[in-house]
Parts: C-alpha cells; structure tokens; sequence
C-alpha cells in the first residue's frame, strides 16, 4: 500500500480537526506539533484499514453497477430463434 499523504492544506484542516475534537471531547488542550504527531500516528497504523475498506467498498460499487448494466443489456436483447 502506497503511504497515506496529505498535502499542506488537508494536512493543516485535519490538525485543527483533532484539536478541536480534543477540546470538545477530552477538554483538553493538544498543540499542532502533538496533532501532526498523531495524524502521522494514524495514518501509519491505522490508516490501512480505512484503505481497504474503502477499496472493499468500491469493489462492491462496482459490482453492483455492472450487475446493473448486465441486467440492462440483457433487456434490450431481441428475441432470434437461436438460443444460447
């Protein structure tokens, strides 16, 4: 799996993110330094998990729509008097 990189911009809203949610949440304080460390922490450890699951995800999208397309075409057949 390739590693899990954010660019300056996602990586600065995600921070905020934790350290908001270490606010509310914990009421605590976490400074940027701390939340890029954790950020850089999940996403090592635990962001592979997000991936596959995203992937299984897509995976079953997929399927799905081309059952879809499958089921369309299969409509649109004309009737010959050959059978398959």
């Amino acid at each position: 799996m390739p590693v899990i990189e954010f660019n300056n911009d996602e990586k600065a809203l995600i921070k905020r993110n934790i350290q908001r949610y270490f606010r509310e949440e914990l009421d605590q304080e976490i400074g940027g330094f701390d939340a890029e460390f954790l950020l850089d922490f999940f996403a090592e450890e635990i962001g592979v998990f997000f991936y596959n699951r995203g992937l299984h995800d897509a995976q079953a999208l997929l399927e799905s729509r081309l059952d879809s397309i499958a089921e369309a075409i299969y409509e649109i057949e004309k009737p010959t008097p050959f059978s398959r």
